[in-house]
């Protein structure tokens, strides 16, 4: 069956990095565009990246463009978030998403100092 597991999450101070993971199985990888999300208590799920299935082109949310890149490996069957200059705003629980459908369980982001 579809398995998205994201992975990477953690407690990290205002301006760090973080790189989150999402490890795909039960489909072909490649044939999918992927895209990363987030929730905070209370608010809807938004997306922050999408990347699409041959990887040519990326599109983000205006709140996290030029600080967070999305990427696919698909020999790995992996999408990836790189998260810089991180700010208390981005703690969330981060989501991996496969086209329109299948969700990840989520990874929890905590930005403080």
């Amino acid at each position: 069956q579809v398995q998205l597991m994201e992975s990477g999450g953690g407690l990290v101070q205002p301006g760090g990095s973080l790189r989150l993971s999402c490890a795909a199985s039960g489909f072909t990888f490649s044939d999918y565009p992927m895209s990363w999300h987030r929730q905070t208590p209370g608010k809807a799920r938004e997306f922050i990246a999408g990347i699409t299935s041959t990887g040519s082109m990326t599109t983000y949310a205006d709140s996290v463009k030029g600080r967070f890149t999305i990427s696919r490996d698909d020999a790995k069957n992996t999408a990836y978030l790189q998260m810089n200059n991180l700010t208390p705003g981005d703690t969330a629980v981060y989501y991996c998403r496969r086209g329109a459908s299948a969700w990840g369980q989520g990874t929890q982001v905590t930005v403080s100092s």
